[in-house]
């Protein structure tokens, strides 16, 4: 659980943070292991040409003191006075703190100290390599059991192994080691140490810092194209979204308009039944009455049965341009909003005789057909509604527009209703609403017992965009 935890913080982090965790610890790493290699060849080849530098200059000068070691296994007493004077008041007497002179067994032919000449030791792994003909240097590593004296000293020590050369032979016949105080070297070697790390870490830390500007700038680019991408889907996503909602609401937008169309026709089907063509019925049968066929009846009748009949013939037209004037549109593409609603509340006044109050403000940007023929229905019904089923009284039409929306309201102060007891089937709300939404507009109704009012509104940007 730990390692998962741990994983998906990672896995949270931006690129450039991952790399900048991940890259600074292997950096850091890569810099100790190099720093460290650099750090110990370069304090290797300093030991090793300042320890050949002292060797050589050693050799310089007791290389002529010593007698044949070949075949003398021991130093005469006047070489030993020799030594003593070199290594004591000598010019080696200064830089040298110890010598000691080795024969291959391991035994000190010589030595600085009066009490290790003639003593044997168990020959060191440093002391085999000079024989082998190879020089040895060590700094500060006085850890040979013959040499608790220097370590006492507490001193920075060179240790060398030299091999001492038969001259004419060039074999190895005796090793020299010596102790040299190193003071300067170690200062010397600091310096080259400091150096090192300085250089290790500078180049370690411009690379890391090169390649951390190019990740970052990649990270960044890759950061402004994912928000990019992320807000392109959002987009997407939200038109998708749309898109099926006004797909499923064009889909239940064309199953109303056909439900509400059969129920228009089936409304205009009654009217006409209801009307004309019972009057058109009445004065068929009353054509086929005594009065008219009977020679016998009098002119007054006959007149007064005709006259019948032609009444009820023209009430049927009557209805029948009532039917007709309001199934046809006056001609309103052209016209502004404020002739339409004029008109349509004109016509409403000739028809009714109701006294309807208009008030109109006069939109920024023109309608649409489409809008100006909704708004001419909307308010058509609306008044019809509110005078059949409100006796029409103190109707008033108000149209405002704001913000690129224009609202028109139809109020009156009648008894009310309630919407709950409305039949399912009914045309006048169920018909104002959908036309309405139809155009995204939306419908709103307020209806109490001091009267109704029915609001719609209509986006004028919206509808141009569409």
């Amino acid at each position: 659980m730990l390692t998962t935890g741990i994983l998906q913080r990672w896995n949270r982090q931006s690129l450039a943070r991952q790399f900048l965790l991940a890259g600074g610890v292997i950096s850091v790493i890569a810099m100790i292991l190099v720093g460290a290699l650099v750090t110990s060849l370069i304090e290797a080849i300093v030991i090793r040409n300042s320890a050949a530098t002292t060797a050589l200059y050693v050799d310089s000068i007791i290389a002529p003191i010593l007698p044949d070691l070949k075949t003398s296994e021991t130093l005469d007493d006047v070489t030993t006075r020799v030594l003593d004077e070199t290594f004591g008041q000598g010019a080696l007497g200064g830089r040298v703190i110890s010598f000691r002179l080795w024969r291959r067994d391991g035994t000190i032919l010589y030595s600085t100290e009066d009490g290790m000449r003639g003593k044997r030791f168990d020959p060191s792994e440093d002391l085999k390599s000079a024989f082998a003909g190879r020089m040895v240097a060590q700094f500060e590593r006085v850890d040979d059991p013959e040499s608790p004296r220097e370590r006492a000293l507490g001193k920075p020590l060179l240790e060398i192994y030299n091999p001492v050369l038969q001259p004419w032979s060039g074999e190895v016949v005796a090793v020299s080691e010596f102790y040299e105080v190193a003071d300067d070297f170690q200062n010397s070697l600091s310096q080259a140490r400091l150096q090192s790390w300085l250089a290790v870490a500078g180049v370690t830390l411009s690379f890391f810092l090169l390649l951390s500007t190019i990740v970052f700038r990649g990270s960044r680019t890759i950061e402004s194209q994912q928000r990019t991408l992320t807000q392109r889907v959002a987009e997407l996503s939200d038109l998708l979204s749309q898109n099926k909602a006004l797909h499923a609401r064009a889909q239940r937008a064309s199953q109303r308009a056909t439900a509400l169309n059969e129920s228009y026709l089936r409304r205009l089907g009654a009217d006409l039944h209801d009307g004309p063509a019972q009057l058109v019925a009445y004065a068929a049968l009353r054509m086929d009455s005594e009065l008219l066929v009977d020679p016998k009846a009098s002119r007054r009748s006959r007149d007064t049965e005709i006259s019948a009949i032609r009444s009820r013939l023209q009430e049927a037209m009557d209805e029948i341009r009532n039917i007709c004037t309001g199934l046809v549109l006056p001609q309103i593409e052209s016209a502004e909003v404020s002739d339409v609603l004029q008109r349509v509340v004109n016509a409403h006044r000739q028809r009714t005789g109701a006294d309807v109050t208009l008030s109109t403000a006069i939109p920024v940007r023109p309608l649409s057909p489409s809008a100006k023929i909704c708004i001419y229905r909307f308010v058509q019904e609306a008044l019809n509604n509110g005078y059949r089923h409100g006796g029409g009284t103190s109707q008033s039409v108000r149209q405002d527009y704001d913000n690129g929306n224009i609202t028109v309201e139809v109020s009156d102060e009648g008894a009310g209703f309630d919407p709950a007891n409305v039949r399912p089937g009914a045309l006048g709300l169920s018909g104002l609403r959908e036309r309405v939404e139809s155009l995204g507009g939306t419908f709103n109704l307020d209806t109490s017992c001091h009267g109704t009012t029915v609001k719609m509104s209509l986006n004028v940007h919206e509808m141009e965009h569409a």
